[in-house]
């Protein structure tokens, strides 16, 4: 432990207390959790951003939206609004939330709404003519006031829970104990090539409930893509210098891909779900200005992008090489068909087999 963490453990184990409370209240039934008929996957984690849920997500939308009507509920961090918002093609980044505009601009083919209160929210998809034959959660493990049918809780490879303290000494949002409310646990982030011994070092360090499953998975990345859409083959690319501009919890997957496509890197690192400003993309220009090298080029995560792409400060970047990099979470083969499986059948199970028409 850090001498800075030893000093903040106690305001740790008080906010432990308190979060652990909260859970009892809601184990004994004092805080009412509602559930519902439609199927609800919730998808979330004990740490502070960073875990890549976003990217498991679009995974579920992909698996689902074929034969289900979809629907996607988050709060909208950060955004400007209130209430129960459903995304539209004159949403705005600032309106709904980056995440939630970057799925719609992905899927404008599912609903995508936004609701600080999840029970509102579910109600109001359900009286809709939306009416999702299933609805996932966004970032929801901690809102215990509605009580999913699936529940899956992702963790950091580099940073798994289990290692981790409450805040304000670590980043987790409540106690280790928290995660055996989890009926699927996926280790993200690892290794392409994960070897039986480290998969069996984690499971021994989770050490996963009977009633829970394990699973590993990994990042993969797309082209690089501009602004406008534009595509680059990653295989065709290097560059003397990139500058990365980010403003998202862990850069540190992302810095070591991109190393491999330049021999000189600079970084500007901005806050998690940061909102950009004018001043902020004047600091980004002066900065890849004064880069002496001439192949050179600024690259930000699909996230940073969604915020980038605000109508005050995108005329700004336009005439810049200006490139952001999609990724998709990949579960590892030997996991693949048993976690898509897990998926349909509680779905097919609780949803009456609605199918699109």
């Amino acid at each position: 432990m850090k001498f800075f963490q030893f000093i903040l453990l106690p305001f740790s184990l008080v906010y432990a207390f308190a979060t652990a409370i909260r859970n009892k209240l809601f184990d004994w039934n004092i805080m009412k959790q509602r559930s519902f008929t439609t199927p609800i996957i919730s998808v979330g984690n004990l740490s502070v951003g960073g875990t890549g849920k976003t990217p498991y997500v679009e995974y579920l939308i992909n698996l689902l939206k074929d034969e289900y009507k979809v629907a996607i509920l988050s709060r909208g961090y950060k955004r400007i609004t209130k209430g129960f918002i459903i995304a539209s093609d004159k949403s705005s980044s600032s309106e709904i939330g980056d995440e939630p505009f970057q799925i719609h601009r992905k899927f404008p083919e599912i609903t995508v709404s936004v609701d600080e209160k999840r029970i509102r929210g579910i109600k109001k998809l359900q009286n809709t003519t939306h009416n999702p034959d299933v609805i996932i959660l966004d970032d929801a493990f901690q809102h215990r006031y509605v009580k999913p049918g699936l529940s899956i809780l992702l963790t950091d490879y580099h940073n798994l829970y289990t290692n981790d303290f409450p805040l304000p000494s670590g980043r987790l949002r409540e106690c280790r104990a928290g995660a055996r409310r989890a009926d699927i646990i996926i280790v993200t982030k690892s290794s392409k090539v994960l070897s039986p011994i480290v998969r069996k070092d984690i499971k021994e360090k989770i050490k996963p409930k009977n009633h829970q499953e394990l699973f590993f998975s990994y990042i993969k990345y797309g082209n690089f893509t501009s602004l406008t859409g534009e595509e680059l083959k990653a295989e065709k690319i290097f560059y003397s210098s990139i500058l990365l501009v980010t403003g998202i919890a862990n850069t540190y997957p992302l810095e070591e891909y991109l190393g491999r496509f330049c021999d000189d890197m600079e970084i500007i690192k901005f806050p998690d779900h940061h909102s950009y400003t004018e001043k902020d993309v004047l600091k980004i220009i002066e900065t890849f200005e004064n880069i002496a090298r001439k192949n050179k080029v600024i690259v930000t995560t699909e996230k940073d992008a969604m915020r980038l792409i605000h109508p005050d400060i995108i005329n700004h970047l336009i005439p810049l090489p200006v490139y952001y990099i999609p990724i998709k979470s990949e579960l590892h083969k030997q996991n693949k068909g048993k976690f898509n499986n897990l998926i349909l059948d509680y779905v097919r199970k609780n949803s009456g087999n609605y199918k699109v028409h």
